[in-house]
């Protein structure tokens, strides 16, 4: 087990060296920056995609997709983010309770 860490930890430690050692040119270059201010969108899409529509075994469809939709008619009303999150956290728990 302790040689999976060690080898993990220094795969890392190089991939954080790999970043840091890329010249500036190419991190300023608009193409580069445009895709890394989109990456974050898609990492954040996905994570919500994983927690929403699945229970860990399988696709499911129940009231976390409810809520994500209500959270997604408050985000086009142009509501403040905690609005939003409170709007999805309320579809959901209200239709649990029911």
């Amino acid at each position: 087990m302790w040689p999976a860490i060690l080898l993990a930890a220094g795969g890392c430690y190089l991939l954080k060296l790999a970043g840091l050692s890329v010249p500036r040119r190419v991190l300023e270059a608009p193409r580069v920056e445009r895709i890394a201010d989109r990456i974050p969108i898609a990492l954040l899409t996905a994570l919500i995609a994983v927690s929403t529509f699945t229970d860990g075994r399988g696709l499911v469809l129940d009231e976390r997709v409810a809520g994500l939709a209500a959270a997604g008619v408050a985000v086009v009303l142009r509501a403040p983010f905690l609005v939003v999150v409170a709007v999805a956290c309320v579809t959901t728990a209200a239709l649990r309770l029911v």
